[in-house]
């Protein structure tokens, strides 16, 4: 008998079972499918921003102070600037695209840093247990009771500072990445260890640790898979609060700069025209983003109620 062969998992063939309900449950609900398909319409846009943009973001001619705050074409009649332009003179529609690709990237990037972080030290910790477990729990409350949007305004007020804003407009979105992905790990990491907890005394847990198998092995074969239906429904609720939490930063000017837009640049620049005529400004990218962080919350509620084995449905 081969002692490194996986054992059967009694949780195989239940997820299954529900991941096959989880799609045949969406497939009859009009309001996930609508918000699944709003949401790869975004993740499409930002893919594809480049060639859909009118104009191309990067050139000399793009920002002419000529054509600033001109509004929407069934206003004007001007076709070229479909939803006018802003305060220096870009057009709108171009500069949201790529500024939905750029908060995408930035929720996602940070988000996958959380993921592995924190499931990483969920695993170790629900696992190994003892004092390691105390120690990452203990490091784990410490973190929380931080809110991410002071330290985040921490981090990059002091590194301006000390680098200056020059160097900080390069390293902006490397910055908020790696700000928003450290400052939130712990969520994952409770989430997985209470998962971990809940599985390890069971018998195939303790057929694998006779048969040998070491407990890396354990852990990545037959633990891990048990924590993706938590971790799925986390991470897109988490990706959402990112791309806020990037939103909010570069509305207070601390996220990305304006040679670097993204839908938080943008209000910002058009919320002190709001009144005054130029709406369109601040309107479009908050709708943008409104609509975004809305389908992705509506899918990680949805994703809550069908990926838990406990909610009862009618």
């Amino acid at each position: 008998m081969n002692v490194l062969h996986r054992p059967p998992v009694e949780g195989d063939s239940e997820r299954v079972t529900r991941l096959r309900h989880v799609l045949v449950a969406m497939r009859g609900d009009k309001l996930a499918l609508f918000a699944l398909l709003i949401f790869a319409f975004y993740c499409l846009v930002a893919l594809l921003a480049p060639l859909l943009a009118p104009y191309d973001v990067n050139s000399t001619e793009f920002m002419n102070l000529e054509n600033a705050e001109l509004a929407p074409a069934w206003q004007t009649g001007d076709t070229r600037f479909l939803l006018g332009t802003d305060t220096q003179g870009r057009d709108l529609l171009s500069v949201i695209l790529h500024g939905t690709r750029l908060s995408l990237t930035i929720g996602v990037c940070a988000v996958l840093i959380q993921v592995f972080l924190g499931v990483g030290i969920g695993l170790l910790s629900g696992y190994i247990g003892g004092r390691l477990d105390a120690f990452l729990m203990r490091v784990a409350d410490i973190q929380l009771s931080f809110s991410t949007m002071m330290v985040a305004i921490v981090v990059l007020a002091v590194f301006q500072t000390l680098f200056g804003h020059a160097a900080y407009q390069q390293l902006a979105m490397l910055m908020l990445i790696i700000v928003l992905g450290v400052a939130e790990w712990p969520i994952f990491a409770r989430t997985v260890r209470a998962c971990v907890f809940a599985e390890k005394e069971k018998e195939y847990i303790d057929a694998a640790r006779i048969l040998g198998v070491s407990k890396a092995r354990i852990m990545l074969r037959h633990l891990l898979p048990n924590t993706v239906s938590p971790i799925l429904v986390i991470l897109t609720i988490q990706i959402a609060n990112a791309i806020v939490a990037e939103a909010a930063l570069s509305f207070l000017g601390l996220g990305m700069p304006p040679n670097q837009p993204s839908l938080g640049a943008l209000i910002s620049s058009g919320f002190n025209y709001l009144f005054s005529g130029a709406w369109w400004i601040s309107v479009f990218p908050s709708v943008t983003l409104i609509l975004m962080i809305f389908v992705m919350n509506l899918l990680g509620d949805w994703l809550r109620d069908h990926l838990n084995p406990q909610v009862t449905r009618g």
